[in-house]
């Protein structure tokens, strides 16, 4: 009888693993393409997440979830172009939100903080710390001090608003931890701090090896204090993620944050490129962590990341991310390149009205989303007003950029931020409907006149180089809508669709 009980209990116990439906499991990445460095806070029930901008405005993009798997944008707290965006930290002291972060060009590297009353804004104009370095954590000690851990193992202490540095309180609290001597990674590069208090420790995570270069170059690396003063503790588990082998789907691993449910289940957070698709970025993965009876974390052994994992909350929605990209929200789906130009854009009933400004891409900024997809396809209907070039764009930066466009006499095509080819109407137009597709890094477009026939063009291309590996800056290839020239370019009829590759 006791044999027969054991035998109920063990299978009641694996009945949720075997049921689980496919709401209850989810697939790495959390949020697919460019969304490099995660930073996470919980609050309740209520999780919030931002990452490094770079050279993307408006930035800071503010998601929330209540799953920590389906997210959506809700503000953004940089206005303002200072440079490339760095590695921020969001968080929470008193009734404050704060985010620091890093701004390293073009003028050297600075540090930043920006706070709101509320994550979903309005975000304070960005307020120089005036302190170098990278990577911005913000931690409150054991006696209610302020504290911001950066890069190289350092901290520097804040006043008590957070809203500025205490002079000559900059100092080196922590070497790392060394790993093997034949690993192969970019350096030791020893970044991304962060911390949190979790009962009577503060546990420190920071990422080592380099953030891109060869694919075993990343991981996370954990160290322990009871006091934010330490000394610190390297974990026996270290590194706590990390890339073996270069046969891995995921790429990179690191630039990691700790996060719980309410529930008491432990996840980590962070970053990774995905083996075959660099140029879609550093992504957004999540995977559960234990805490240890030694009072570590460390990887589940039985869990693999690039299968199904039960989730941590019971899911919320399940809501298309893309659903809204018709609508043209700049500042949540879709941003500018190093500018951001508001009185450029107008949108009225799912129609975008594009001001044209300088002659070519170069010197007129599309305006881009993340598509975060092995293949899609991106198409519109465009009328032009005015001598200008308008089109869609698959676009790493303002020098490295693919696409296809039309003015009144021809249509055209860029390659490699140049224009490369063009074919001619046969009188004069003024709309066209364009289509781009990317099929796994293979590129080819097609036109019609009506929005029925549809006439591929004889051209394609490979973009699979385009990523930080080969050109830097830790970009990635972002679709887009562009018009240069003096007038102005109407888009409507949008639409993205995700191909079933």
């Amino acid at each position: 009888m006791k044999r027969k009980h054991a035998l109920l209990y063990l299978l009641f116990l694996m009945l949720p693993w075997q049921a689980f439906s496919q709401a209850e499991v989810y697939h790495n990445p959390i949020l697919g393409g460019d969304y490099p460095d995660p930073t996470i806070m919980r609050e309740g029930d209520d999780y919030y997440m931002t990452h490094s901008a770079f050279d993307y405005q408006p930035g800071l993009t503010v998601f929330h979830s209540r799953d920590l798997v389906h997210w959506k944008p809700i503000s953004h707290a940089l206005n303002t172009y200072l440079g490339s965006v760095w590695a921020p930290d969001i968080s929470k002291y008193k009734d404050k939100y704060y985010i620091y972060f890093t701004v390293a060009f073009p003028k050297g590297r600075k540090n930043y903080v920006t706070y709101a009353s509320s994550p979903y804004g309005p975000w304070s104009d960005p307020i120089d710390l005036k302190i170098g370095n990278i990577d911005p954590c913000h931690v409150v000690g054991e006696d209610g001090s302020r504290w911001m851990f950066m890069s190289a193992g350092k901290r520097v202490r804040l006043t008590d608003d957070g809203l500025a540095i205490v002079p000559g309180t900059e100092e080196v609290v922590y070497q790392g931890w060394q790993y093997p001597d034949d690993w192969v990674t970019e350096g030791f590069c020893l970044e991304g701090p962060k911390l949190k208090r979790i009962g009577e420790y503060y546990y420190y995570l920071n990422a080592e090896g380099g953030t891109a270069g060869p694919p075993t170059s990343h991981m996370i690396t954990v160290a322990r204090s009871k006091s934010i003063n330490g000394p610190w503790e390297n974990s026996p588990y270290n590194p706590l993620v990390h890339t073996y082998k270069n046969t891995d789907r995921w790429w990179s691993k690191g630039h990691g944050s700790l996060i719980d449910t309410p529930e008491g289940k432990w996840m980590v957070v962070y970053h990774s490129y995905e083996n075959g698709f660099y140029n879609l970025g550093r992504q957004t993965l999540m995977e559960p962590v234990e805490l240890t009876k030694d009072g570590w974390f460390k990887t589940y052994d039985n869990i693999d990341i690039e299968k199904a994992i039960p989730c941590p909350v019971k899911t919320q929605t399940n809501d298309d991310r893309y659903a809204r990209l018709d609508e043209f929200r700049v500042g949540l789906e879709w941003k500018f390149y190093k500018s951001y130009d508001p009185e450029r854009i107008t949108v009225k009933d799912k129609k975008l009205t594009f001001k044209a400004k300088g002659t070519d891409i170069r010197t007129s900024p599309p305006i881009l989303f993340v598509a975060g997809q092995h293949a899609y396809e991106v198409e519109t209907r465009i009328e032009i007003k005015g001598d200008v070039t308008a089109g869609i764009v698959l676009y790493y930066n303002d020098r490295f950029f693919m696409g296809t466009g039309f003015n009144k006499e021809k249509r055209v095509r860029y390659r490699k931020g140049e224009e490369r080819g063009s074919g001619n109407h046969k009188q004069p137009v003024t709309s066209l409907w364009l289509r781009l597709r990317n099929d796994c890094h293979i590129i080819t477009g097609a036109y019609s006149y009506d929005g029925v026939t549809w006439n591929r063009e004889t051209w394609g291309m490979d973009i699979s180089g385009y990523h930080h590996n080969t050109l830097y800056e830790f970009q990635s290839v972002l679709p887009g809508l562009f018009v240069c020239g003096n007038g102005q370019a109407e888009f409507k009829d949008f639409k993205f669709t995700i191909l079933n590759n």
